[in-house]
């Protein structure tokens, strides 16, 4: 017997359930259908706009201490100065930017929903003035970076003068860069130079083998050595110029800490 036929002799009652159990499916799957659509939709329109300028980053804040870079120059090394979309901004990317100025040591970056972005910075400390290769003097950290190049000498630095292994006189490195290796001897005493002595300090000078030398401003010549036991030979230097006798002396010798001598 065909299905047709025997649809015929099937109650009135349970045809109309099965019609409602059909049609109470269909409405359903409608009705997932169309809420995965909708949540589609607006997970699209949310992703739109968080890519417009609703969402973008308005509120740029620096905090930290930047005397020698402004506040303008950070946002726009950063590339916020045009307010990009928010979720574009990368914070490891923006750090790294920022870092690139020159007289930023280190920089960390959050973003703040819905629209903001705090970069924290920190400055590289000036320790030591060098001559560059034209006319100029440039400022260096303790690493050898150098932060900035004026035509004159900066004040309140001791000079740093390096002699490299041929003679030659090593010259500081451009806006950005960093001097070449034979300084770091000059470099360490420049960035230790104790407070019992440090403002007297007018050169330290690294000779071609290495060993580093000061000049003070009371014409006194401090002989270091190597850079092997600083504090013992600053401990030296800062008791024979508060104590001992140097009428008549030009030369403080403290290359063998234990044997101090004071010498014409």
């Amino acid at each position: 017997m065909s299905r047709s036929g025997s649809d015929e002799h099937i109650d009135p009652r349970i045809r109309q359930r099965r019609e409602s159990v059909e049609r109470s499916r269909t409405q359903k799957r409608l009705l997932w259908v169309a809420g995965a659509v909708g949540v589609a939709a607006l997970v699209a329109l949310g992703v739109f706009l968080l890519h417009t300028a609703l969402f973008g980053a308005k509120v740029v804040k620096v905090t930290g201490s930047h005397p020698n870079t402004t506040e303008a120059a950070i946002v726009q090394a950063a590339g916020l100065d045009h307010h990009p979309p928010l979720i574009s901004v990368d914070p490891a990317a923006v750090a790294a930017r920022v870092e690139s100025l020159p007289f930023i040591a280190s920089a960390q970056v959050s973003r703040h929903w819905p629209d903001g972005v705090t970069i924290h910075v920190t400055e590289r400390v000036p320790v030591t003035t060098m001559a560059t290769a034209t006319t100029g003097w440039a400022t260096l950290d303790g690493a050898g970076r150098t932060m900035a190049v004026a035509p004159t000498r900066p004040t309140g630095l001791p000079a740093l003068v390096v002699h490299a292994p041929s003679g030659a006189v090593v010259p500081a490195a451009p806006v950005g860069g960093t001097v070449a290796r034979a300084a770091d001897p000059g470099l360490t005493v420049a960035r230790t130079l104790p407070p019992a002595f440090a403002a007297q300090v007018e050169t330290v000078t690294v000779a071609a083998d290495g060993t580093v030398s000061l000049a003070l401003n009371s014409h006194l010549a401090v002989l270091l050595g190597t850079t092997s036991d600083l504090t013992a030979k600053y401990e030296d230097v800062a008791a024979i110029i508060a104590h001992a006798p140097l009428r008549g002396a030009h030369t403080i010798d403290v290359t063998v800490p234990q044997s101090p001598t004071v010498g014409p």
